[in-house]
């Protein structure tokens, strides 16, 4: 009978990934990328003409693929690594994390009243094999007014978040709908992502 493994590498400092991955009952260890200072491990750039669908499936592998470079490099006991990558559409525009509270209330002004989707790419790599898998959702934004978004920027949650805005947090009072998955759209798709650990010899 070949080993299965009991843990994983997580490529992700998000505390909603590490709650989530939790929730699966899966053992992990943290394997946080942009560790040097100054250099960003993996550019989070879209490409020209890149759909977003694609972006995300490319981003999640890149960040499995830095973090199971990592691994080798410092002689880490080998483990899968587990990378994901969360983004926002809205009508083919990729929406991404605001840079300062102005653009995150540009973001917020264009998503109010309208429906946007919310792409979760996971993948895992191990030894010379990487799979993944894709999870989006459509979420349907109330109108929101000016104090409306002026209130929740203060709050802070805006910040570092795609979209400008944590579904979990206070922006749920936002969301009149959603089709899809409430946990690909926190970052990490709990089915897709169970599905995608079985491959690995995670899960029954």
């Amino acid at each position: 009978m070949s080993h299965l493994p009991l843990r994983l590498y997580l490529a992700s400092q998000s505390p909603r990934r590490r709650e989530l991955l939790k929730q699966l009952g899966i053992n992990f260890d943290m394997l946080p990328l942009r560790a040097t200072p100054g250099r960003a491990d993996v550019e989070e750039i879209p490409l020209p003409e890149e759909s977003a669908t694609v972006f995300v499936e490319r981003m999640a592998q890149e960040k499995a693929r830095c973090g199971w470079k990592r691994v080798q490099e410092r002689g880490l006991p080998r483990q899968p690594v587990l990378g994901a990558d969360t983004d926002v559409e809205l009508e083919g525009d990729i929406v991404g994390k605001p840079a300062n509270r102005q653009q995150a209330e540009e973001i917020l002004s264009r998503l109010a009243g309208r429906e946007h989707w919310v792409h979760t790419a996971v993948a895992v790599m191990f030894n010379e094999r990487l799979e993944v898998r894709l999870s989006s959702s459509k979420v349907v934004f109330a109108p929101l007014t000016a104090a409306d978004i002026r209130t929740y920027l203060d709050s802070g949650e805006a910040l570092d978040k795609a979209g400008a805005y944590a579904i979990q947090g206070r922006a749920g009072r936002f969301v009149q709908r959603i089709e899809g998955s409430y946990s690909g759209i926190m970052g990490l798709p709990l089915y897709e992502t169970g599905e995608l650990l079985k491959l690995f010899g995670f899960l029954a």
